[in-house]
């Protein structure tokens, strides 16, 4: 008979003809559990339909089985192929993977990381909107369980972290549009309170500077990683006077580039004719845009793979580590000559 509430321990331990404790352990995979034992109790337990109270799991043994992800905007494709990566690695390990979106609130994304905390999530992938933001770090300071940085860089707080080389990627790309001939190279970018913007400033000046051109500061914009940001900036680029005006467009993100793009539609400039474009992150739109967007690449779905793998590490009792991964400059047809009427 089964209990009038539903399927429980008891009913799976009285089919199987074992203690309640012996259901428990074997159903947690106890190391102590004969291997007889188990299968024993795994098949009464698929006889009655039993599964195993998650929150009840969680309570006994310490751990909720689930990574919590920290994210700012997770309608961003490449954060959509992070979420990927860290779900496949995670799910195989037996891990359910809890995003939160903070919407790019710096007081929403302190507050979600409480609720992950207050849900004892064995671990937290965070993707802060700032990584030297006091509230920031302070919540940082807080989360006693293990803790993953996605491409940001907090200093000397603890915790593993991806970082991604974004110096290397702008670095090329800049140096190829040099050497097409341009003197001039705007870069459109978003928030300097985040690693990814600092690598790229970094490459992009690198660059000018291996080939003696000036640091030309009224050529760098950087601020919101939003579109109305980089649409404005790059129309106030598209109307100084010839002498003046950039040859070449970086755009350093996936929104910054609708806002470039937008720009330069509004003005009727073609890209890779009357300007040379470089954008960062080849999101799929891009893929059926002619001409084809020179882009510097990141792998997202490894990001969020090597993310999951140094949360596992942790879980297990290693000590913390940070993995850098490569980006990638692809020349395409918007890497070009500077237009003869520029």
């Amino acid at each position: 008979m089964v209990s009038k509430g539903g399927v429980t321990i008891q009913d799976v331990a009285l089919l199987a003809g074992v203690a309640v404790s012996s259901v428990s352990r074997a159903l947690s995979n106890h190391p102590d559990v004969s291997g007889a034992m188990k299968a024993r109790v795994a098949a009464a337990a698929k006889e009655l339909g039993y599964s195993p109270d998650p929150a009840a799991q969680s309570l006994r043994s310490g751990s909720s089985r689930t990574v919590g992800f920290m994210v700012r905007d997770y309608a961003n494709p490449y954060f959509s192929d992070i979420i990927l990566g860290l779900e496949e690695t995670l799910t195989h390990a037996g891990y359910t993977l809890l995003v939160m979106n903070s919407g790019g609130e710096a007081s929403s994304e302190v507050e979600r990381i409480g609720l992950l905390a207050q849900r004892r999530v064995d671990a937290l992938v965070l993707s802060s909107i700032s990584d030297v933001a006091a509230a920031a770090r302070t919540a940082v300071k807080l989360f006693k369980r293990p803790l993953v940085l996605l491409d940001r860089d907090f200093g000397q707080l603890r915790g593993a972290a991806v970082q991604l080389d974004h110096a290397t990627g702008l670095r090329d790309a800049t140096t190829d549009l040099i050497e097409l001939g341009h003197k001039r190279i705007a870069m459109v970018t978003g928030s300097m309170n985040i690693r990814p913007t600092r690598e790229r400033l970094r490459g992009y000046r690198e660059a000018l500077e291996e080939h003696g051109l000036p640091k030309p500061r009224a050529l760098e914009v950087s601020g919101l990683f939003s579109a109305d940001f980089a649409r404005e900036a790059t129309n106030h680029f598209l109307s100084l006077p010839a002498a003046r005006r950039p040859t070449a467009i970086i755009g350093g993100g996936v929104q910054p580039t609708i806002g470039v793009l937008e720009a330069f539609s509004a003005h009727g400039v073609r890209p890779g004719d009357d300007m040379s474009l470089v954008v960062c992150d080849d999101v799929p739109w891009l893929r059926v845009l002619r001409p084809t967007v020179s882009v510097v690449t990141r792998d997202g779905q490894g990001m969020g793979k090597a993310a999951a793998e140094l949360v596992l590490e942790q879980i297990a009792g290693k000590a913390p580590r940070i993995i850098t991964l490569p980006t990638a400059y692809e020349p395409r047809e918007t890497s070009c000559k500077p237009a003869s009427k520029a």
